[in-house]
């Protein structure tokens, strides 16, 4: 049975809110996790060196609405900058990809305050650089993050992704911005071709029209966590992840809500190395557990 772990937070903001935080916390302690698991295996059994890659790095740091004591704007870590902060066995290499001309500068920057690690940092789109990546993966393990603004993680990366057997996933599945391509009506027909070519590349194929023939009443304006199409988005895609991943996807997973109770986004692991099943889902299971 899927443990789901629900977190209900005040911001309506999708892109920025008290989830967020959580959501770079649940990394943060897999990362630490992760290389302090490694770190203490024999070399013989750790012969590989660790990389993270932050697909959607943006600019190393959050800016959160609260504000200090002072009235400033609380500016915390992002996903880069807590990679490049993990201690107890650092990432031998760092790669951070931004498509974002602005943001990918901030990064160069951020590179550039630690000159001494090997940080790459990459303005191109993710999902073409996943899909070119050339490496020897019998060398390399690690962490691979993708948390895309909106739906620009395509199918055909992830596929690429679970062929590496070398990445631990973590995916932030846009559930909401997903729910608002669909169309009102209850006709797979009415869903335009551009936003069928969308749903195609998301899911990989037109999967996504089984939605059309589960329920009587798919998208209002007031989403609801068991609203029957919302739950369908989940479970073909949930699926769709298993069938490529098999034992390598975890069922656990952690949903994020807005204060109306309406899903955002599943946040979802895959384990890379089919040798380091048990290790990994012990970790991010433990670390899910926790978050409750």
């Amino acid at each position: 049975m899927n443990r789901e772990h629900s977190s209900n937070f005040a911001s309506d903001d999708q892109f920025g809110g008290p989830w967020t935080i959580a959501k770079l916390d649940t990394l943060e302690k897999y990362l630490n996790a992760y290389t302090t698991a490694l770190k203490y295996k024999p070399r013989k059994d750790n012969p590989f060196k660790l990389m993270y890659i932050d697909a959607f790095a943006g600019t190393g740091e959050y800016k959160s609405r609260q504000e200090d004591p002072s009235g400033a704007q609380v500016v915390i870590d992002g996903s880069s900058r807590r990679a490049i902060n993990i201690k107890n066995k650092p990432f031998d290499r760092l790669i951070f990809i931004e498509k974002d001309p602005e943001k990918y500068g901030k990064l160069l920057r951020l590179k550039r305050e630690n000159v001494l690690r090997d940080i790459q940092v990459k303005n191109y789109d993710a999902n073409s650089f996943l899909l070119n990546m050339r490496r020897d993966w019998a060398k390399w393990r690690g962490v691979l993050f993708l948390d895309p603004f909106a739906t620009e993680v395509e199918w055909s990366t992830i596929v690429k992704v679970a062929e590496f057997n070398a990445l631990d996933t973590w995916l932030l599945f846009p559930i909401s911005a997903i729910t608002r391509i669909l169309p009102t009506s209850k006709k797979p027909e009415d869903v335009s071709r551009k936003w069928a070519d969308k749903l195609n590349r998301i899911f990989g194929d037109d999967s996504w029209r089984d939605l059309y023939q589960e329920q009587q009443s798919l998208f209002g304006c007031e989403l609801s966590q068991r609203a029957p199409g919302i739950d369908g988005i989940r479970r073909i895609y949930r699926n769709k992840l298993k069938g490529l991943f098999k034992q390598r996807f975890m069922e656990e997973s952690k949903l994020f809500v807005n204060s109306k109770n309406a899903p955002l986004f599943e946040f979802m692991f895959c384990v890379g190395n089919p040798a380091g099943i048990g290790l990994a889902k012990k970790i991010a299971s433990h670390i899910l557990d926790a978050s409750r």
